[in-house]
């Protein structure tokens, strides 16, 4: 490498340096997005007939859908051909909705729509287990 081109490498490495230290010193950083937050239930249910899954989904699709901050809901039963050992098949009906944020959650939470489902539907349940996470897209 000649003399010229040395000087150009340590320029640029200069400047790159600069502007490095530069946003540190000011506290740059890329803002990180904000998580949606993923809710997931399983429900066990007492009776757990085929008429009983589905009037706990139909509960899930009247009450607990086109909440303030849902990205995405779904709601449906185990599937009896995903029969693998990782399979964790302790539940008759899963529930999953994505929220936009932790706000919007915890606004569904107290949701008098939510809370009716609750008090609508819980006579039914042998056991609720569930699962919240926070993810970035």
């Amino acid at each position: 490498m000649n003399r010229r081109n040395w000087g150009i490498a340590a320029l640029v490495v200069a400047v790159g340096a600069l502007a490095w230290f530069a946003g540190r010193s000011v506290g740059y950083s890329a803002a990180a997005p904000e998580p949606m937050v993923v809710h997931n239930v399983y429900f066990s249910l007492k009776d757990n007939s085929p008429e009983a899954k589905k009037k706990l989904v139909d509960a899930c699709r009247k009450y607990l859908t086109d909440h303030p901050g849902t990205v995405f809901f779904a709601a449906g039963v185990l599937s009896e051909e995903l029969n693998r050992p990782v399979n964790d098949r302790d539940f008759d009906v899963g529930l999953h909705i994505v929220f936009k944020n932790k706000a919007a959650h915890d606004k569904y939470q107290d949701d008098p729509r939510h809370i009716k489902f609750i008090e609508e539907m819980k006579d039914n349940w042998k056991k609720v287990r569930v699962f919240d996470s926070d993810c970035l897209p």
